[in-house]
């Protein structure tokens, strides 16, 4: 698993409107000046987390983003299963992948199914909140 350009950044992007406390809508340009990002490139990010429900979006002056929730009740688990195609250690575990033929007899599959829960419950217990109080958050 490597976690791509992409999910890291929209980590950053939550972390950063965590930070800025839910007092209204922090436009785009504001968020791609603080954390050093172009903000063409997010622009595909937050469109994508406003439309899975983490982010609202709203136009024109006064316009930006806020998150949709409270960041203790939203997960990096959540934000990187919408940026990255797959968190899954091995290809065979991957979202929509075909049941593999030698799962039967693959002494290896344990090892992997218990890693990839690993990795889940690990990301799913770690909310934006939590990378916000941390020592060093804004860049992740």
């Amino acid at each position: 698993m490597l976690i791509s350009t992409r999910g890291r950044y929209a980590l950053r992007v939550m972390i950063d409107l965590a930070e800025q406390g839910g007092a209204g809508y922090t436009p785009l340009k504001e968020i791609a000046a603080r954390q050093g990002i172009s903000e063409k490139y997010l622009e595909n990010i937050v469109k994508r987390l406003a439309a899975n429900g983490l982010l609202r979006g709203q136009r024109g002056k006064g316009g930006g983003y806020r998150l949709a929730r409270p960041p203790e009740e939203i997960s990096v688990g959540s934000i990187l299963r919408l940026t990255e195609e797959s968190l899954a250690p091995v290809a065979c575990l991957a979202p929509g992948q075909q049941p593999c033929p030698r799962a039967a007899g693959c002494r290896t599959l344990p090892l992997w199914q218990a890693l990839d829960e690993l990795i889940a419950g690990y990301l799913d217990g770690v909310s934006v909140a939590d990378l916000a109080a941390a020592e060093g958050a804004k860049t992740p």
